[in-house]
């Protein structure tokens, strides 16, 4: 074990709730909680000599012996634990008042507060998890859609530690094996290395490169589908918005210019999550407010995933339309002839790039094509995007980097070995992959990097 010190902290919510959880883990932590609970008679339950993984009913008390709470205590005895360290969890009333008399009382103790994802990092430290698994944690937690918690506990499971593991072992078997022929040529022969190698490295970069690429639908795993409302003012861009929450979210009224700025919400159709932003109607205006609220709708399309663009189907095509319709052309998306539950005075061959974008009539007023629009959206990102197959969908931007570190060095190899330059320099690039691919589970990453990772996490986790 890396660690002496025991250490706790209230691993639930702060608000007041029914049950809380303060965890405990380190060396003491089994005597700490028994010296502070007592069964009904006041007599101390010595849990020093209960099995691991049982539950324990009975009383916090104070060192005046008053009772605290009426709690269940849960041992878990190492290496059987989250941390891999003997592990204590106090499950009491959910007031936020009580958790801290508890937490104050295993203080008086000797035990220390624990700082945010220390837990987790004893897992990491104590070998119980690598630093992949560690940092996919916070996604679970974080996870607001079923496509994203599958992804982050796909990685929790050791997906990724399976992928880089199988990848590093490729590395250094050559690896070894040049270091060896170099220390006895007379024995080893390098003559077929130099074509092995540069296989092995195509090899690689064609898989690393393939994680990397996947990371972009890694991003609108974790993140959310940017999804953008555009159109000219009065189409019923907000109007949508508020059908496709099911809820009066975004202000309506007849003033065209009413949205000024950008609003955004969340919701999820099926297993994916749609970050929807609504914007000011694109238009040419005087108002120096309303210009800015324009300028943000158009920066939001820049980044957008996906542009959902609203016409008026009831009233003939216009100019702005066709400015606007010109100004999401190059961005997937979809074009929505809004107000069909009045007569439509728009047909499709009217709309500039009606071949090569979905057209669907809509009403905003009554739900009419909200299913198939769903289910068209659903479609399109679920299943040729992303799915529940055995992709790797890398969430982390700094495990990320380090599969472009890796492609780096492998590239570098590779131009080395088609430059006919000597096996010797070979093993510096092979040495640079093989840590870049480390520094993601964590088998070369520095201390001050590992304290940052996890000084983000929640605390009590």
């Amino acid at each position: 074990m890396f660690y002496q010190e025991t250490i706790a902290a209230i691993a639930t919510s702060s608000k007041n709730g029914s049950i809380s959880v303060i965890r405990v883990s380190g060396e003491t932590s089994i005597e700490s909680v028994n010296k502070i609970f007592v069964n009904k008679k006041g007599e101390s339950i010595h849990l020093e000599k209960r099995e691991s993984h049982t539950i324990h009913y009975g009383f916090i008390r104070d060192e005046k012996n008053e009772w605290v709470d009426e709690v269940l205590v849960l041992i878990m005895r190492a290496p059987r634990s989250y941390t891999a360290e003997d592990v204590v969890e106090i499950h009491c009333h959910g007031g936020y008042f009580i958790c801290q008399l508890i937490l104050d009382l295993l203080v008086r103790q000797g035990v220390r507060v624990a700082e945010p994802g220390e837990f987790t990092k004893r897992a990491f430290l104590n070998g119980r998890i690598d630093l992949s698994q560690a940092e996919s944690v916070m996604d679970v937690i974080q996870s607001k859609s079923r496509l994203a918690l599958g992804n982050s506990m796909s990685q929790l499971r050791g997906r990724v530690k399976e992928e880089i593991i199988h990848l590093r072992e490729i590395i250094l078997n050559d690896l070894a094996f040049l270091e060896a022929a170099l220390d006895d040529p007379e024995h080893i022969s390098l003559e077929d290395f130099p074509e092995r190698a540069r296989e092995h490295a195509l090899q690689l970069k064609e898989r690393v490169d393939h994680l990397i690429a996947n990371s972009q639908n890694g991003r609108l795993v974790k993140e959310g589908i940017r999804t953008v409302i555009v159109g000219k003012p009065n189409v019923g861009k907000s109007s949508f918005l508020n059908c496709l929450l099911r809820e009066d979210r975004a202000i309506v009224t007849d003033i065209a210019g009413t949205t000024r700025d950008t609003l955004e919400e969340e919701m999820t159709i099926g297993s994916v999550l749609l970050r929807l932003i609504d914007t000011a109607g694109i238009r040419d205006t005087e108002d120096a407010i309303e210009k800015i609220g324009i300028e943000k709708a158009m920066k939001s399309v820049e980044s957008a995933d996906f542009v959902i663009c609203i016409l008026d189907g009831s009233r003939e095509l216009t100019e702005e339309d066709r400015i606007v319709l010109e100004r999401v052309r190059e961005y997937p998306g979809v074009v929505l002839l809004n107000k069909c539950d009045l007569e439509l005075k728009i047909s499709e061959e009217e709309i500039p790039f009606a071949d090569c974008k979905k057209i669907f009539p809509f009403s905003a007023a009554n739900g009419t094509g909200l299913e198939k629009l769903e289910q068209y959206l659903l479609e399109i990102f679920y299943q040729e995007k992303i799915s529940y197959n055995d992709e790797i969908y890398i969430t982390n931007m700094r495990q990320k980097q380090e599969l472009v570190n890796t492609a780096e060095s492998l590239n570098q190899l590779i131009g080395s070995i088609d430059g006919g330059m000597p096996e010797d320099l070979y093993s510096i690039d092979l040495y640079n992959a093989y840590e870049a691919l480390g520094k993601i589970i964590g088998e070369t990453v520095e201390d001050d990097i590992a304290d940052k990772i996890f000084k983000d996490f929640c605390m009590g986790k």
